[in-house]
């Protein structure tokens, strides 16, 4: 009797995502189960940001903001990827 699974609860589905923006546009840069991992990842990631901020700017790269909002799985893009810290690759915001 100790070996039952736990049932799946209804809130699995639900997800902590890292939002990336830049101007208008928005892309979800990670996700994570829970809301403290996710602050942490933002928190991390708005580190990364300030210590090249001048980069950025000199190098005419848009500066990314990032906040936390829960999501579910269902409406993560198909061919999601997570994004780098500073958010874009090879000059473009993915």
């Amino acid at each position: 009797m100790r070996d039952l699974a736990a049932l799946p609860r209804s809130d699995e589905d639900t997800l902590w995502a890292v939002i990336a923006t830049v101007g208008r546009k928005n892309r979800v840069a990670e996700v994570y189960r829970s809301r403290a991992a996710a602050l942490e990842d933002r928190a991390w990631r708005a580190q990364q940001v300030r210590a090249y901020e001048d980069f950025l700017r000199r190098s005419k790269q848009p500066v990314p903001h990032y906040s936390v909002t829960p999501i579910r799985r269902s409406d993560l893009p198909r061919k999601w990827a997570p994004l780098p810290a500073l958010g874009f690759l090879r000059g473009e915001f993915v």
